[in-house]
């Protein structure tokens, strides 16, 4: 069981930056690879960006190409998602999920998820 805890959500108006954090407990962090994904009100989920498990390799939806960088620290057990140049098209609950192998796009290939952090772009 890999438990994972989001971080780093809130309130931050139109250009604002945040910096997402999820942090993991459980078996070795280190051999899952993570994904962000986001939900915003009466839309289905959406893959944000994805890490292997090495780092060595992400992996970036193209709507957030050039403004989200996701990194992890597997000696602290976490993946960030630093968001830069925020839009109010943002505006989501934004989860974190792990899974054993390559890190991918869909989300019904995630094993273990987090309980989401509510992101608000607004002014």
């Amino acid at each position: 069981q890999v438990q994972l805890v989001e971080s780093g959500g809130g309130l931050v108006q139109p250009g604002g930056s945040l910096r997402l954090g999820c942090a993991a407990s459980g078996r070795p962090f280190s051999t899952y690879a993570v994904g962000w994904f986001r939900q915003a009100p009466g839309k289905e989920r959406e893959f944000v960006a994805a890490i292997t498990w090495s780092g060595g390799s992400t992996t970036y939806a193209d709507s957030v190409k050039g403004r989200f960088t996701i990194s992890r620290d597997n000696v602290k057990n976490t993946v960030y998602l630093k968001m830069v140049s925020l839009k109010p098209e943002d505006t989501a609950v934004y989860y974190c999920a792990a899974r054993f192998g390559v890190a991918t796009v869909r989300s019904s290939d995630y094993t273990y998820w987090g309980q989401g952090t509510q992101v608000t772009v607004s002014s």
